[in-house]
């Protein structure tokens, strides 16, 4: 199957909280850093979601934040440090390529504005913001 969305990063399934609705599944990235995707329970069993599975992580590049600086006191669960490796920018937005610490790749949709005002550039460091409502998960 093919996908749109860029970012698909291959990890292993560390832990699942199971909850009435919906469950929460933490995802050690091939790199080590950890992503953590809420999931509706039935995902998780149709899925044959459990600790030491194969899954790819998906993320849509308008759901990926970028910020420069100290990140604390937020409830966004993943919050992933790299390296600006490009930016690209039209006339209202920008596209962002960022290299995960450990390995692996993020693309970040976001306005022209706020690459300015961020002042992104290659060899920015960065940690990149993904609300766990926002990852989806799909078996390798």
């Amino acid at each position: 199957m093919s996908l749109s969305i860029r970012n698909q990063l291959p990890g292993t399934v560390a832990d699942i909280t199971e909850g009435a609705v919906m469950s929460t599944v933490t995802v050690t990235l091939a790199g080590g850093q950890t992503v953590t995707a809420a999931v509706t329970g039935a995902a998780v069993e149709d899925l044959g979601l459990k600790p030491g599975a194969p899954v790819e992580v998906l993320v849509k590049s308008n759901e990926v934040a970028l910020a420069t600086g100290d990140v604390s006191g937020l409830s966004i669960r993943n919050q992933l440090r790299g390296t600006v490796a490009s930016v690209e920018s039209g006339n209202a937005m920008s596209v962002a390529r960022v290299t995960l610490d450990g390995g692996g790749e993020l693309t970040s949709a976001i306005t022209l504005a706020s690459v300015l005002d961020l002042q992104l550039a290659a060899g920015s460091a960065v940690t990149a913001l993904v609300k766990s409502t926002e990852v989806a998960l799909s078996t390798v």
